[in-house]
């Protein structure tokens, strides 16, 4: 029976262009049918013509599809990739960032944790659940969810909540931060060999090795090399935490209350890039457009990428051949790492081959890297508690415990602030109802 890998959300499509290249050059996957989902039909019908384009490019005797039919794009399929966004960058991400700056919130990314990755997590895991339960009802036996739809570790604690189907959240900071690593120090990555444990975002290189000896020593000189000034924030926090972090200087200054809050000088002094993501997104809808006219073009060619380190194709590989891998992958905590709470989201090394996924045994974390880590994790499972329950008070207590928002606003103003996000989002239609409470206080009716 012909292998049908569902890609929903396809309209993201230079991300979709790296996932499906990265399929179709497996010569054991030629023959696969790719289908195609995304709720504008604009941007589906680019995704359909680049996938034609890629078929025809490596000459492959594959199939692809295109629906904006959800439940029948999941019917039959082995494996559903999801790179969704809801909400978008317009309306969703720009009301994330203006109603928190009226407030003197800062933000960066926006889209893990923080006030950003809160809303866009209440946003989100209505839809997540609901492609779980189509996955669970008419997907093939044993179908694999692969999430890539951020915030991860929200999203993924929410589905296994709420369905439990199996399903792995991947993301691309380990093996990008590995590279990055390898580079600062001069070092080919071949070479080079590491173990990492965390939650997503938020994992640490427990292990980080040269030809097997230890290479931590080299990444602590950068600290006393004055002309090293690169990736601040994260140095500075190996520096405090004694181990390297895998997400970038820009997330972990909104992760944590030691950066943003304290005004411009920090700021500054550690080149913290206040609204970053915004600069993304419009560089990228500029990016969109020429993307799109490309492909659109009767004659236009195509380039056919080398594979990428994203996981989503390798993973599909060694389930279908049996060929033995070690991923990065997002999953619930089982007993894994043994000082994180159970059935977080964490991030670890997992065994993948024909029996599936198989997350591997951690331990414990060091204490300082756990207790780090669980102040990430009490804001993700209250917002999960939020969206899970409908209770409107959970969305307040999330943000209380953000580490970035508590330091930075007094309890009047983070409820007000949250009051104008849900009345914001819920004009847009991107918003799921939740409960009344009491004004200004957590309270039910």
């Amino acid at each position: 029976m012909q292998t049908k890998v569902t890609l929903i959300g396809a309209g993201s499509v230079v991300f979709a262009q790296n996932l499906i290249s990265d399929l179709l050059q497996f010569e054991e996957f030629s023959e696969i049918h790719i289908c195609l989902m995304d709720i504008d039909p604009e941007r589906l019908k680019v995704a359909e013509v680049m996938t034609q384009k890629i078929i025809a490019k490596l000459g492959v005797p594959a199939t692809a599809s295109a629906t904006i039919d959800r439940t029948e794009a999941v019917r039959g399929a082995n494996y559903v990739i999801c790179t969704i966004q809801v909400g978008g960058y317009k309306p969703g991400t720009v009301i994330d960032f203006e109603i928190p700056k009226k407030y003197g919130l800062k933000q960066t990314i926006a889209d893990t944790l923080g006030i950003g990755g809160i809303f866009r997590a209440l946003r989100t895991i209505p839809k997540l659940i609901d492609i779980a339960r189509d996955i669970e009802t008419v997907g093939a036996p044993d179908c694999l969810f692969l999430n890539y739809t951020n915030p991860m570790a929200m999203n993924c604690m929410a589905v296994d909540k709420a369905v439990g189907i199996p399903m792995v959240g991947l993301c691309h900071s380990v093996q990008g931060t590995s590279e990055q690593l390898s580079n600062y120090l001069g070092l080919d990555h071949a070479d080079v060999s590491y173990k990492v444990a965390g939650i997503n975002h938020m994992a640490f290189f427990l292990e980080f090795k040269h030809r097997g000896q230890d290479a931590y020593p080299l990444l602590f000189k950068k600290l006393e090399d004055s002309r090293f000034k690169k990736d601040k924030v994260r140095f500075e926090m190996m520096r405090r935490l004694g181990y390297f972090v895998t997400e970038s200087s820009e997330h972990q200054a909104e992760y944590t209350p030691y950066f943003i809050h304290h005004g411009q000088d920090v700021i500054d002094q550690f080149e913290i890039p206040i609204d970053e993501y915004i600069r993304r997104c419009e560089s990228n809808i500029d990016t969109w457009i020429q993307t799109e006219k490309d492909l659109l073009e009767s004659d236009g060619e195509i380039t056919i990428k080398p594979q990428t380190h994203e996981y989503g194709s390798y993973i599909i590989h060694s389930i279908e051949t049996g060929k033995p891998r070690v991923i990065y992958g997002n999953v619930p905590n089982t007993g894994l790492v043994t000082n994180l709470p159970e059935r977080c989201c964490v991030e670890l090394p997992v065994l993948v081959d024909k029996s599936g996924l198989q997350p591997t045994f951690i331990g414990k974390l060091p204490p300082q890297l756990a207790a780090i880590c669980r102040s990430n994790i009490n804001p993700q499972e209250l917002t999960v508690e939020a969206a899970l329950t409908g209770k409107r008070e959970h969305i307040y207590h999330a943000a209380m415990a953000d580490p970035h928002t508590a330091a930075t606003l007094p309890l009047d103003k983070i409820w007000a602030m949250c009051d104008e996000l849900i009345e914001a989002h819920s004009k847009e239609g991107y918003f799921p109802k939740f409960t009344n409470s009491i004004r200004n206080t957590s309270r039910g009716f």
